[in-house]
């Protein structure tokens, strides 16, 4: 009996004891750290999706109708100014030519009489008047039939690369008809789209807006090796969009960057009293960004914050919490809203020092 009494006493302890360290294990499992967001004096790299143009990039069409009679280049070449591209059959103005400059000789012997003739008093002097007036009628339409005849041959009008050819020899060429397109690209521009407040900023704040030597990411996601510089900004926003375009120009010696590329214009923005918070304090749905903010009662809530930018293990705030706003620094992922938790508190500034640290 006592047997009995003392192997049941000891099972309730065993009982009691395994209780008691399942529920330190819970509180234990239950204790989170939180921080404060940092505020401090930083800059970060915006990306801006670009369009890239050449400097110079024209189409190149004919001036005259008639058929392609050679063409001397291929697609891709890069030709220099002034090299010969195509000639359209010039027979027909070679004729008209032929036809102005025979007007113009006999034009020519006709005024030669008539001064012979008005020195003889033959005739009056309003003669040679005319036969001068019909002389220099002749030498303007010889000049047109020239102008016409060296419109069958079309020229680069500056050096570049020769974009597609359209058009094979033979072919019937009216006027106007697109030969092809000649693009300089020696130097290109980069266009991207600014919002009004960001534009505002700029133009304002001149001393700490953003750099005006700007980087170029590519579209295989590396950045270019040279960099760029804002040049112009448009004289109008547009009204749907609500943006104004900048333009930014980047020299382009290897000849890597063609007329239509896309890239992204990376612009370093400086930001004073910038609240930042680390990356892991964070949780996604559905793109939107949050963190566990605790109350005064030490009970979790979540809050969507707005980040405008991105440090190493970093997020830079602009909305959402405060910097008094306490906040789970780790175990975002087992909280839930709503949850009354024990914590232990570390400042910003030691929470930043551990990040480098773990950085290096």
């Amino acid at each position: 009996m006592k047997k009995s009494v003392l192997f049941t006493g000891f099972i309730a302890l065993l009982y009691l004891t395994s209780c008691t360290s399942k529920k330190e294990v819970k509180e234990e499992e239950g204790k989170y750290t939180v921080t404060n967001a940092a505020v401090i004096d930083t800059s970060f790299t915006k990306e801006y999706v670009s369009q890239i143009k050449s400097i110079r990039n024209i189409e190149i069409r004919a001036l005259e109708k008639g058929f392609l009679q050679d063409i001397y280049v291929d697609e891709g070449q890069y030709v220099n100014a002034g090299q010969l591209l195509f000639r359209i059959m010039p027979k027909m103005y070679e004729a008209e030519l032929m036809k102005a400059q025979a007007e113009a000789k006999a034009a020519e012997i006709e005024l030669l009489n008539a001064k012979t003739l008005v020195e003889k008093n033959v005739v009056s002097k309003n003669e040679q008047a005319m036969a001068q007036a019909k002389l220099e009628q002749a030498k303007a339409e010889v000049a047109m039939a020239k102008l016409h005849l060296s419109f069958t041959e079309i020229r680069a009008p500056f050096a570049g690369t020769i974009d597609r050819i359209p058009k094979k020899i033979g072919s019937l060429i009216d006027e106007g008809e697109l030969l092809t397109s000649l693009s300089d690209n020696s130097k290109v521009f980069a266009y991207f789209n600014v919002s009004e407040p960001e534009y505002i900023e700029y133009q304002t704040n001149v001393k700490d807006r953003g750099d005006s030597n700007v980087g170029l990411l590519l579209a295989n996601g590396e950045p270019l090796k040279y960099k760029g510089k804002v040049e112009v900004i448009e004289s109008e926003f547009d009204n749907e969009t609500g943006n104004v375009a900048f333009r930014a120009s980047y020299p382009n010696p290897d000849k890597l960057l063609k007329n239509g590329e896309t890239g992204k214009v990376l612009m370093t923005v400086p930001i004073k009293n910038a609240l930042v918070i680390p990356q892991k304090a964070t949780y996604e749905i559905q793109d939107k960004k949050y963190v566990f903010v605790v109350d005064n009662n030490n009970v979790i809530k979540s809050r969507e914050i707005t980040v405008i930018g991105e440090l190493p293990d970093l997020y830079i705030v602009k909305s959402g919490i405060s910097a008094t706003d306490k906040f789970l620094l780790e175990g975002v992922q087992n909280a839930k809203d709503d949850d009354k938790i024990k914590y232990d508190y570390l400042k910003p500034q030691e929470v930043l020092t551990n990040l480098k640290i773990q950085a290096n």
